[in-house]
């Protein structure tokens, strides 16, 4: 076997940070991550970064066998230390069949969903290790240029203390509540803006406030609570992303997203500068401390191209691909200086909706996050919701067990996501 060499490559992960990241993966039809339903089996890793991982799928034909296997994938294959990934597949038995499908339930009459965030929703968060990047425009312009592509895309904005999402989308008025069916379950229902064939649906406390230059004084603990309320307690609906714009740093609001959503990804952005590229790397520390898979860097605010054609590197040189480098992921794309850019976050009017080198860049890197950084969940010929005979049969083979030991057997909820 060989023997792991310090000098040449990072230590491999132990089975448990595999574990660890296996619980962001989510099947999107139980609705819970595979290491809950009892999917992920096994997981082995050699001295030299070799990791497998045995998975159990509810069918041998699962239809979303390919989209469990791009999550594995994604989350496993850029951890340091991680030379290969190989998956090896089996199926659950009958019993373990009916064990997982009555823990879907359970997690449905307990606690799912825990966030309002549909299962198979995509979410991205855009972080950066301190203000003054321009994550904020990253994130209106990112979430335009996927809605312009037909695509829902729920824009939160999660700064609670620095709210610019409104203006740079260009929504006004009051966030309201709305009763449901059973006039027991008000929710914040999302502001919506069309753009194109698709559909964006924002939630910031900038709606919430009587104007927006409002002073928010909370601490820690009120602002995490903001953010729980935005996950819990809006009616968001069908997605295909959810964006989510973080505060700048390392603190409360990031650490209580970690672990309100597991499943979520990461995007980090910085400017070409040395030292804004040294502070995005704690924001990728933490995402990896707390099991957040990277998707990838943005570089924003690179050179300023002048009428003339010549280029002026104002903010340094080559920060976002160092930084690419040094977590192991891609570098999704660079956003030259523009004043147009900071325009139309001025005017509600994201410049990926119109023309110049900002908007093909922003285009370009939805256009990445869509095909291969983070592609949206694809449910089409699922035939999942066929199968409510066989899961009745498979029901009858075995009680349904309480998980953590609790005496009660759950009653039977039906649910979308059975198989």
């Amino acid at each position: 076997m060989t023997t792991f060499d310090p000098t040449t490559r990072p230590a491999p992960p132990l089975p448990d940070d595999i574990f660890g990241m296996l619980r962001g993966v989510i099947d999107p039809e139980l609705g819970s991550d595979i290491v809950d339903l009892g999917m992920a089996k096994s997981v082995t890793v050699t001295d030299d970064g070799l990791v497998t991982i045995t998975i159990a799928l509810t069918t041998a034909g699962c239809p979303l066998r390919a989209q469990i296997q791009k999550d594995i994938r994604a989350r496993v294959e850029n951890l340091p230390g991680v030379t290969k990934v190989k998956l090896e597949w089996t199926e659950l038995d009958d019993v373990e069949k009916a064990a997982a499908m009555a823990k879907a339930r359970w997690n449905v009459r307990e606690s799912a969903p825990d966030t309002e965030i549909p299962a198979a929703t995509k979410v991205i968060t855009i972080a950066s290790g301190k203000g003054g990047v321009g994550k904020s425009s990253v994130t209106a312009n990112l979430a335009a240029a996927l809605a312009a592509r037909g695509l829902t895309v729920g824009v939160m904005d999660a700064d609670i203390w620095g709210f610019s999402i409104p203006r740079m989308l260009g929504v006004e008025g009051r966030l309201r509540g709305e009763t449901g069916a059973d006039h027991d379950d008000k929710k914040i229902i999302p502001l919506e803006r069309p753009v194109g064939p698709g559909l964006l649906k924002i939630v910031s406390m900038g709606l919430l406030v009587d104007d927006e230059e409002s002073a928010l004084m909370w601490r820690g603990l009120m602002l995490n609570r903001a953010v729980q309320h935005f996950l819990e307690d809006v009616r968001w609906g069908e997605m295909d992303y959810l964006l989510i714009d973080m505060p700048p740093g390392t603190g409360d609001v990031q650490m209580g997203l970690a672990r309100m959503l597991p499943r979520a990804e990461m995007i980090v952005v910085t400017t070409p500068s040395l030292s804004a590229q040294k502070v995005a790397t704690r924001a990728v520390s933490m995402a990896r401390k707390s099991y957040l898979r990277i998707a990838g860097v943005i570089e924003n605010m690179s050179a300023f191209e002048c009428e003339h054609g010549t280029s002026y590197a104002l903010f340094g040189t080559g920060g976002g691909q160092a930084l690419a480098d040094e977590a192991g992921v891609p570098l999704l794309g660079a956003v030259p200086l523009e004043a147009s850019v900071a325009a139309g976050g001025d005017h509600g009017e994201p410049v990926a909706l119109g023309d110049g080198p900002a908007a093909r860049s922003f285009r370009a890197i939805a256009d990445r996050i869509v095909t291969e950084a983070v592609p949206p969940v694809a449910m089409a010929g699922c035939s999942a919701r066929m199968l409510d005979a066989a899961v009745a049969a498979l029901d009858a083979l075995a009680p349904a067990p309480s998980p953590a030991g609790e005496s009660a057997t759950p009653a039977p909820v039906t649910t979308t996501a059975e198989r």
